[in-house]
């Protein structure tokens, strides 16, 4: 029996190579989105204006896009609403709002590492919960990518840790893996532009009430951010950053994460995005001159070997 909790698409139209490209591509562009993020937080928005930019701007982007492509996606039935409710809030913006919360009490090494422990919560739902098999070599791969995770991300001091920081980012890995199980089912339902653009316009609600759109900071749209480290002495138009954030930091890979959930389980999915924290540390080790040593290498050898682990799986 598959360790998929739903079925996703019939067998023989499923390719799981092409599922862990997809699943990698989209990691990867998450990983350069997190220096994006970290130039326009620095510049004068706020992590909530910056989500709201993200969810907002992918909402207009995929509802554009059906309507001038395949109109008749954007029919929606009243029985489907609470399940794009809850896909676009909890697992949509649910992610988002609490890794900002973590990140304001932990480090982001470890918000991030706690948030990953999501793919491991989805392998103990499909086995306890759903009472299907999960094969020896995904918990392996589950162990494995959990200890490269930390060796990347760790700083080993313990410093700026709090009960309160902790008890967000251990909420973020459930709402991670409500993410990926909710993706994973809404995959087999609906093509993946649709669910997206419904799912983005319940989070983009859900933003919009936490942070009235009309105080947005317009002005700063118009300006310019210097660049850091490598880049330093440089500046790039504050527009240009957020489109990046919205079309290649936003649409582009939660599009390529739901359709490889077309082609794998949520578990082998979630373990290839933990190339995020890997690609992360080597965007910030070339752009912004921070430290990548051997702990960190060796931990993304880990990682990588855990992916590779998990595709022998099948």
């Amino acid at each position: 029996m598959s360790e998929a909790p739903f079925p996703v698409v019939p067998a023989h139209v499923r390719h799981p190579r092409r599922g862990y490209l997809l699943a990698a591509s989209a990691a990867s562009l998450w990983a350069i989105n997190g220096t994006v993020a970290k130039l326009l937080l620095g510049n004068g928005f706020s992590s909530v204006e910056v989500a709201e930019v993200r969810n907002g701007g992918a909402l207009l982007g995929l509802f554009a896009l059906l309507a001038l492509t395949a109109r008749h996606r954007l029919r929606v039935s009243r029985a489907e609403l609470p399940y794009l409710a809850i896909f676009g809030i909890c697992g949509l913006a649910g992610v988002q709002w609490l890794y900002f919360l973590s990140i304001h009490r932990l480090s982001v090494g470890i918000a991030l590492l706690i948030e990953y422990l999501g793919p491991l919560l989805v392998a103990l739902w499909v086995r306890f919960v759903l009472k299907q098999e999960v094969r020896r070599r995904v918990w392996v791969a589950l162990a494995l990518s959990v200890t490269g995770l930390t060796l990347i991300v760790g700083n080993g001091d313990g410093h700026g840790v709090t009960k309160t920081g902790l008890l967000f980012a251990s909420i973020s890995a459930f709402t991670y893996a409500i993410y990926l199980l909710l993706a994973e089912h809404g995959a087999g339902k609906r093509d993946p532009i649709s669910l997206l653009a419904y799912g983005f316009s319940f989070a983009t609600v859900f933003w919009f009430v936490l942070a009235p759109p009309w105080n947005f900071p317009f002005a700063h749209a118009t300006g310019h951010v210097e660049l850091l480290g490598r880049l330093a002495g440089h500046t790039a138009p504050i527009w240009v950053l957020m489109l990046w954030l919205v079309v290649l930091g936003t649409i582009v890979p939660f599009f390529l994460l739901v359709t490889a959930l077309r082609h794998l389980p949520a578990t082998r999915v979630g373990i290839t995005s933990m190339l995020e924290p890997v690609g992360a540390s080597i965007v910030a080790w070339l752009l912004l001159n921070e430290t990548f040593g051997a702990l960190q290498i060796v931990g993304g050898v880990i990682v990588l070997a855990a992916i590779v682990l998990s595709q022998t799986s099948r």
